[in-house]
């Protein structure tokens, strides 16, 4: 379960359900006109009940309209907060530390040496196996100026690495504490909001670990929408919506030569 908005700037989400097959072939089953619990519930119990009850994973923001509605409709499926918004919410606190480091600087140093940082924002959020030397450099001067935001960069990074590494559901959750346990005794602040989403959304997080499923393919669903959104000049109708994406996905399939 995943949203969009269907107009720039408003907040007039639609939620977009979709699942892979045997084949591992991305299927759309529905779009949702909002994100209310009663609806999602109310979708969630169309599904015939004898197919209801073979769903064992469902992959979900961090939102707890979509937690409620898949507890009450389908106990029986784990349900795994993506990583990929729970990876959002901690580098966007990184990003936040690295934004008002970078505004301090450029008040702080001459137009000379604020120049030698340009460009340093986007290091700063790359993956640092992919840096070269000099981008290497480059970022470990912004660092020497802003001792903080180093110590954001490998807190962020550490966070990553536990992800990436083959834990178990209780292994992870432990070095996940322990790097809760690290942010709260370095002295940052930029991290206080993630550390109450890692309490509040701990389990859902931590079931990453079990079988690793996320929404990372959703993603690419996505920005196919958008820019149907765009060919289309707006689409607000969910029948049309819901058709048009439809036959992206299986228009070849179904009527191609």
């Amino acid at each position: 379960m995943d949203e969009i908005a269907l107009k720039k700037g408003h907040r007039d989400f639609v939620v977009l359900l979709t699942a892979r097959d045997a084949e591992d072939q991305l299927k759309l089953l529905g779009v949702l006109p909002d994100r209310k619990l009663e609806t999602v519930e109310k979708f969630l119990l169309t599904i015939p009940a004898a197919l209801r009850a073979t769903v064992r994973e469902v992959c979900i923001d961090m939102y707890e309209g979509y937690a409620s509605a898949v507890k009450k409709v389908l106990p029986q499926a784990q349900i795994v907060a993506d990583r990929f918004q729970v990876a959002k919410s901690y580098r966007d606190c990184a990003d936040k530390l690295r934004i008002e480091a970078q505004r301090d600087l450029k008040s702080d140093l001459s137009k000379e040496e604020y120049e030698a940082l340009k460009g340093t924002m986007w290091l700063f959020r790359r993956d640092p196996k992919e840096l070269n030397k000099e981008e290497r450099e480059r970022l470990a001067l912004l660092f020497e100026c802003a001792p903080d935001l180093k110590q954001a960069y490998d807190l962020r990074e550490k966070l990553t690495e536990i992800f990436e590494t083959d834990h178990s559901k209780e292994s992870g959750a432990a070095a996940i504490r322990r790097w809760m346990k690290s942010v709260s005794s370095s002295g940052l602040s930029c991290f206080e909001s993630f550390l109450t989403t890692l309490e509040n959304w701990m389990d859902e997080i931590t079931n990453y670990f079990v079988s690793r499923q996320s929404s990372g393919f959703v993603e690419g669903f996505n920005n196919k929408a958008k820019v149907l959104k765009r060919r289309s000049y707006g689409i607000t109708n969910l029948t049309h919506l819901f058709q048009r994406l439809y036959l992206d996905l299986e228009g070849y399939r179904l009527f191609g030569l």
